[in-house]
């Protein structure tokens, strides 16, 4: 039996994917099965079961269990079997209504009959206190014990799940927030959440979005983490959990219950996390992650190892063409790794549209019934069921699961008269349209950034990407695509990848001055000291890393940027490091204006024993000759098929071929050619 193996799970929206590696020796074991949208632990758990039926794996020998899930993501989306808790707000007098005041901008200009959203707090549980704190944190009226047990009155007439408190200005002074939560919090047996905890930031209405998300998801995480412990512990699991979080680091269970935001867009930042690491093993500088699943593709970019941020997203909104509507959702102002993420993934339902034109998606098929190839009641076409009529794909999870052709054939068939056009002919075209979808999201990571892609290398990995990879790149113009050992179960391995890391910050608005170097340095070392003094009675931190950043801006201006900062602070650096990013995002610079500081970010990255990962394929096993014919552009061509586990490294593989693996098969066009590398990359270029 082994000892000290790591397992990660990622459950997904089609499949859920384990990888176990042992951390010494690196042997890895791996297995995927159907997610379990509805009771999501169920799937964890199968993997999981799944595993310990493997040959040398013992519930004793697992030191660790690391888990990315969508919970965050599908409660806002209205998930059938998620209902939000019930949640009330207490908010400074006057202020109740910030949460549907919002910002005034209309997520879809013209449309007259436009709605939006509704507040996850409705006006009768969102209650007032008379307390007030100014912008400079002076306490002009201390909230009273009347006030809040008039609070409590009303909440124990409710019967609420969850609390959020927000009072104004209190990121500058908590004074007032500290002694409502703690009155409250011996008053009722539930979670009470305040600003200065989860979003000490200005702006009212970000902060209280935040904090009132935080107090919605708190207690259906709190009752899914509690579900996966007790699930494991049955299993005779006794190991840690660890939760990946939306800014790509690791946080323990604590921080995942407590501030249940960080965690929101945990699933795809583990793949662009796998891909930096993997760029840093393969030499690539700039990297475009593609992950395309059963459900979507995500598509995020890396630059010399780091991936690009983003300071805030929204969550239960619309997205168009992979850009998230602004304002259709609810805020939440927490760092997470840039993504843009299309409804392009193997189960996108093909379709016509009312003019009769051949549309991909956005609907999918998900996990149940899933592609009408599975044969388990599916009626509409997928994209997996395309690559199946055109011999792009044969079976899955190595043939244990069957697909039927002749079932898929059919329903296509049903489509394609519709469109007026050959069974074969609509395939093709369903990839075309899915590409296409792709490259839009890959065009708003790097061109709506000033990032040129045709100086990326595309790193492909889920069930379906390597599938479509050479030709997205193609259409875009990237030179090289690379797919990595166990594409399919990338992400998973990406959260092997990965060191803890916890996100603290400050809001200051100040004017930065000459001589302000100091005042900037004692706030940096007064987070720091309390993000170490909270995590050291957790973790062991002495190997953490720490880096500092800053949000800058020029006076005036509505949005920052974050600057990395030196140790210790040197105001001229920061500004240096300000107008130059400056200029690169927006194109020009005023210098000699005033720069204007508004927050204080401090990372605390403690590194995490990694397993072995990459080991040098040998290519050792019987090599067998197979061809058969793959659909390419306008007509079957005669392609090998090759088994991935039989290259060794330096091998090449000549397009047109078909090389399959347990969960993932790679197309290398005609024109095409694919090397084996000595990390068990395969990289291909034309």
């Amino acid at each position: 039996m082994l000892e000290g193996v790591y397992v990660a799970v990622d459950v997904g929206g089609t499949f859920t994917d384990l990888v176990a590696v042992h951390v010494h020796s690196g042997r890895t074991y791996k297995a995927k099965v159907r997610s379990t949208p509805l009771n999501p632990e169920s799937g964890f758990l199968d993997a999981v079961k799944k595993l310990l039926e493997m040959d040398g794996v013992d519930p004793g020998s697992v030191e660790m269990v690391v888990h990315v899930n969508t919970i965050g993501t599908n409660l806002f989306r209205g998930q059938l079997g998620l209902n939000v808790p019930k949640v009330a707000l207490v908010a400074t007098a006057g202020f109740r209504d910030v949460l549907e005041i919002g910002r005034q901008n209309r997520a879809e200009l013209y449309n007259l009959f436009y709605q939006r959203p509704k507040p996850i707090v409705p006006r009768e549980r969102r209650l007032e206190v008379r307390e007030r704190v100014d912008c400079r944190g002076n306490v002009l009226e201390e909230v009273g014990e009347d006030e809040l047990e008039r609070v409590s009155e009303h909440l124990a007439k409710d019967g609420v799940d969850a609390l959020a408190v927000s009072f104004l200005n209190s990121y500058v002074n908590p004074h007032n927030e500290r002694r409502a939560k703690n009155y409250l919090a011996s008053r009722f047996k539930i979670p009470v959440f305040t600003s200065y905890e989860v979003d000490p930031e200005h702006r009212e209405y970000e902060r209280t979005s935040t904090t009132v998300v935080n107090a919605a998801l708190a207690p259906v995480v709190a009752r899914y983490l509690e579900k996966v412990r007790l699930g494991l512990q049955e299993l005779g699991i006794a190991a840690p959990v660890q939760i990946m979080s939306s800014a790509g680091g690791l946080v323990d269970v604590v921080e995942a219950s407590n501030r249940p935001v960080s965690c929101i867009e945990s699933g795809p930042a583990a793949g662009v996390i796998g891909a930096a690491k993997l760029a840093g093993l393969t030499g690539f500088g700039k990297v475009i992650s593609l992950d395309m699943g059963g459900t979507t593709a995500k598509a995020g970019v890396v630059v010399d190892g780091l991936p690009t941020y983003v300071p805030e997203m929204e969550v239960g909104g619309k997205a168009h063409l992979g850009r998230m509507v602004k304002g259709s959702g609810y805020p939440v102002r927490f760092p997470s790794i840039d993504l843009a993420e299309v409804s392009a993934g193997g189960g996108t339902i093909i379709d016509v549209d009312p003019s009769g034109s051949l549309k991909v998606g956005p609907m999918s098929a998900g996990a149940d019934p899933g592609p009408v190839c599975y044969g388990l009641g599916g009626q509409m076409p997928t994209i997996t069921d395309a690559n199946l009529v055109l011999n792009r794909v044969e079976h899955l999870l190595g043939g244990e699961m069957k697909l039927d052709k002749h079932l898929a054939s059919e329903a296509l068939r049903r489509v394609s008269q519709k469109a007026g056009m050959g069974v074969e002919e609509c395939a093709w075209a369903s990839l075309v349209l899915v590409n296409l979808q792709m490259a839009r999201a890959i065009y708003i990571v790097t061109l709506e950034r000033g990032l040129d892609p045709t100086e990326f290398v595309l790193f492909a990995f889920g069930g379906a990407g390597p599938m479509h990879a050479a030709e997205l790149a193609q259409q875009i113009g990237i030179p090289a695509v690379v797919v990595p050992p166990n594409p399919g179960l990338f992400s998973s391995l990406g959260l092997l990848m990965t060191d803890m890391r916890y996100t603290y910050f400050k809001g200051l608005v100040k004017v930065l001055e000459p001589g302000d170097e100091s005042l900037v340095e004692n706030i940096f070392r007064e987070i720091e000291s309390k993000a170490l003094s909270e995590l050291s009675k957790r973790m062991d931190v002495s190997e953490a890393k720490i880096f500092r950043s800053l949000d800058l801006r020029y006076r005036g201006q509505g949005y920052e940027i974050e600057v990395e900062a030196e140790r210790p602070f040197s105001l001229r650096t920061a500004l240096k490091v300000f107008e130059e990013k400056h200029e690169a995002t927006y194109g020009y610079t005023h210098s000699g204006e005033n720069v204007e500081m508004v927050a204080v970010r401090v990372a605390v990255v403690v590194p995490s024993r990694r397993p072995v990962l990459t080991q040098r394929p040998t290519g050792a096993g019987r090599r067998e000759r197979r061809t058969r014919g793959v659909f390419f552009e306008d007509d079957f061509v005669e392609a090998s098929v090759v088994r991935r586990e039989y290259l060794g490294v330096g091998d090449v593989v000549e397009g047109p071929a078909i090389v399959e693996e347990y969960d993932s098969t790679t197309v290398v066009p005609p024109g095409w050619r694919a090397v084996v590398d000595e990390t068990g990359c395969m990289v291909m270029r034309r």
